[in-house]
């Protein structure tokens, strides 16, 4: 049979309907089943009831000890102490800090633990409050206190308890306006310990903002609570930098309202990721420089304070922390002189490299590039006027360099050639009168000789920066006038002369449309004007002679919009200029000498030289011809098989081929005849070779392609350079003495083969 359940006892009905806990309820349901077996029904209840009696009396009062009044009772005396370590220490809490700190709806004993608060003393040895037993984020909000975190929130190196900083029954929340650790409150807490960077970061840009409340200025802890300051576990130099830097441009790049008051755009400060110093960072480099580096910490002041860093007058030492050696050499400079000297107008490093985008010096796209550096770096100081009139320099420097062979092959993009840094130095540059200046007369035969292989002191007799003045150079600049004043009289004739002659054919073109002039009507017979051979000459000529006109103003205009396109299809395309540029003078002397040949051996190129020789009736014929067009004649005058037209032409040919081909040898072979003939016959050579370029380009389309392409008699082209042959019309026209002599001649032959017969038959 099963038992009957036993009825529960009255003392134990009356003890589990009290309002006792839960905790103290089971403690008596035990109680009961021990009283019960040990003294019968009757004394078990006799005995619950005392018992009960007990527990509803001392129980609340061993609970009181445990509440917040309950440790009050004894903790809100004053003079309660205790000795520890041979010191008294107060046992005092102030109710009325407990009452306004953040734990405030705490009871003592939930940071207080492991000890009975029955006992007086509670504990031998009391157990430190665990902070991180309730702030378990605490790890990731204190990085900046690694120690404090070892320690587990119990305690550790003395000063870095979480009481030292926050206190202990006064804590109150960050959030709190006026708090110890409110973000306006912030430097002041940390100062307590550091003060020496309290005081520092008072006096930085930042500190400043954040004391005039600026919106997003940075206390300690808005840096700080990121791992920025010490090495973590696995972590190595180059990616802590590297959290620094992300650290900075979370605010100055990501943060609007910093953004906005940051005077360089945000794309300047992007740069840095794409710089020199940003990529090698990036790449693992722990020794190159990040914000800190060259800004500071907390010492950050803005570019303008000449407290900071990055102030003109300290970018030098700034620079030299890293770039020690190169320092040195800047320091002799007289750049670096005058920086030292105060004057703010002298170029420092990021002058010249630029700031947050400095790039290597064989990137392109770097300032210091060798393509650049004349035009982007040297050129801004050197060409200012300001700057040229304060200091008594040259304002031309660049401009004569950009127009000489250096300059103009930089253009072209040629970055074999010498830039301003090739021969003033870099950052160890000195004016010419210092005996160590690499541009004083005793050492410029060894800086050009850097690039120019065996140059003497005769290869460095003339000026380096030329200005076609009277002054400065006589000989260059009445060369370059007298070719001036020649082609504007040479050419100018030619456009005067064939303007009159497009005039005075055209009317009569006209005239004849209209049938007012009745053309004279001729056969349908071909002069052989050109043979095979001389047309090859001439092809010859055309094409070499026009590439050698291309090639080489390619070189003197490289920014013209038919040069532009060509350069642009590849970095070797100013290599092939040249190339192309002298293969195409080789064939324009090959054929020259040739046809020195034929006028010498040929039958044909004998009598060929014979009628191009110059004689008194083609000036009689040209004044003529001028009489003609103007309507002082009435008549044309006859002209033979070359007119005064092709025999100026013809002997311009010929002097032009002679002298381009003198100064291009010299041009071309810049090192033998530098050395032999110094630098100021050499730019003589130039002036003319250029000069004569110019002339002999202008009279071909001026003078040559006139009378064989816009010549209305002609229009639209003589094709004798094809054919080589002239129709009966055009011969009678340009040449009619010519095609009289022939129908002479083959007179004088019909006569002489009818007598021939007759001779035979007597």
């Amino acid at each position: 049979m099963l038992k009957k359940p036993r009825r529960n006892s009255f003392w134990l009905t009356l003890a589990l309907s009290s309002p006792l806990s839960k905790s103290v309820k089971t403690k008596i349901k035990y109680l009961d089943k021990q009283l019960l077996r040990l003294c019968g029904e009757f004394s078990s209840q006799l005995v619950g009831v005392l018992l009960l009696l007990s527990f509803v009396f001392l129980v609340p009062l061993a609970s009181h000890a445990q509440s917040r009044t309950g440790c009050l009772n004894c903790h809100n005396d004053t003079s309660m102490a205790t000795e520890r370590n041979g010191r008294q220490t107060s046992l005092y809490v102030d109710e009325s800090q407990l009452n306004h700190s953040a734990h405030k709806k705490l009871v003592c004993v939930a940071c207080h633990i492991g000890f009975d608060p029955n006992n007086v003393p509670h504990k031998e040895k009391i157990e430190p409050v665990k902070c991180v037993a309730c702030h378990k984020d605490v790890r990731l909000k204190h990085p900046f206190h690694p120690q404090m975190i070892r320690a587990g929130g119990k305690g550790g190196t003395q000063g870095l308890l979480c009481k030292d900083c926050h206190g202990t029954h006064n804590i109150e929340s960050p959030k709190t306006p006026g708090s110890k650790f409110y973000s306006t409150n912030v430097v002041t807490a940390c100062g307590e310990c550091h003060g020496d960077v309290e005081e520092t970061f008072a006096n930085s840009a930042h500190g400043k903002a954040l004391g005039a409340g600026v919106q997003g200025a940075p206390n300690c802890i808005s840096c700080h609570q990121n791992p920025i300051s010490t090495l973590a576990a696995g972590q190595n130099a180059a990616q802590l930098k590297i959290a620094q830097e992300r650290l900075c441009l979370s605010c100055h790049l990501d943060d609007p309202n910093v953004r906005a008051r940051t005077a360089p755009t945000a794309g300047f400060i992007a740069a840095y990721e794409t710089s020199v110093h940003g990529a090698a960072l990036n790449n693992g480099n722990g020794n190159s420089a990040n914000c800190i580096d060259c800004h500071g910490s907390h010492e950050m002041k803005k570019g303008s304070d000449p407290n900071s860093r990055v102030y003109k007058m300290n970018i030098p030492r700034t620079c030299a922390k890293c770039h020690s050696t190169i320092e040195e050499k800047y320091e002799r400079s007289v750049h670096g002189i005058a920086v030292a000297k105060g004057n703010t107008d002298a170029p420092a490093c990021t002058d010249c490299h630029g700031e947050h985008n400095i790039l290597k010096r064989n990137n392109p796209n770097s300032r210091v590039a060798a393509k650049n550096i004349s035009a982007e770096v040297c050129s801004p100081c050197h060409s200012s006027v300001r700057l040229t009139a304060k200091y008594g320099i040259q304002s031309d420097r660049f401009q004569t360099f950009a127009d000489s062979y250096h300059g103009l092959a930089i253009q072209a993009g040629n970055v074999a050639v010498a830039n301003c840094a090739s021969c003033h130095g870099s950052h160890e540059i000195k004016p010419s009168s210092d005996s160590t200046s690499s541009i004083n007369k005793a050492n410029l035969a060894g800086t050009c000789g850097k690039c120019h292989a065996g140059s003497n002191e005769r290869f460095t007799q003339g000026k380096v920066h030329l200005t076609l003045t009277q002054k400065q150079e006589p000989v260059l600049y009445w060369v370059a006038t007298s070719y001036i004043i020649l082609i504007i009289v040479t050419i100018g004739g030619m456009v005067v002369h064939n303007l009159l002659d497009f005039v005075k054919k055209s009317k009569r073109r006209l005239l004849i449309r209209r049938g007012i002039l009745v053309q004279e009507h001729v056969g349908h017979r071909l002069y052989l004007r050109m043979s095979l051979n001389e047309r090859i000459q001439h092809g010859t000529l055309l094409l070499s002679f026009g590439t050698l006109v291309l090639t080489g103003f390619a070189l003197k205009f490289p920014d013209a919009w038919w040069v532009v396109p060509i350069q642009n299809i590849s970095p070797i395309v100013f290599e092939l200029r040249g190339i192309v540029h002298r293969i195409a003078a080789v064939f324009m002397v090959l054929a020259s000498i040739y046809h020195i040949i034929y006028i010498l051996f040929d039958p044909r190129g004998r009598q060929l030289f014979r009628d191009l020789y110059p004689k008194l009736q083609d000036v009689t014929d040209a004044i003529r011809v001028m009489k003609y067009n103007l309507g002082i004649a009435p008549t044309k005058p006859k002209l033979g098989r070359f007119s005064y037209v092709e025999k100026s032409e013809y002997w311009a040919l010929v002097w032009g081929t002679v002298v381009m081909s003198v100064t291009g040898v010299i041009l071309w072979f810049d090192n033998t005849f530098l050395g032999i003939l110094t630098k100021l016959w050499w730019d003589v050579a130039q002036s003319i070779h250029y000069y004569e370029a110019w002339l002999a380009t202008l009279a071909i389309i001026v003078w040559h392609f006139y009378f064989v392409i816009f010549n209305p008699d002609t229009y639209p082209i003589n094709l004798a350079f094809w054919k080589g042959t002239l129709t009966e019309e055009e011969m009678v026209e340009e040449h009619p003495l010519e095609v009289e002599d022939i129908k002479r001649r083959e007179m004088l032959e019909e006569l002489s083969r009818s007598k021939t017969p007759q001779s035979s038959k007597k």
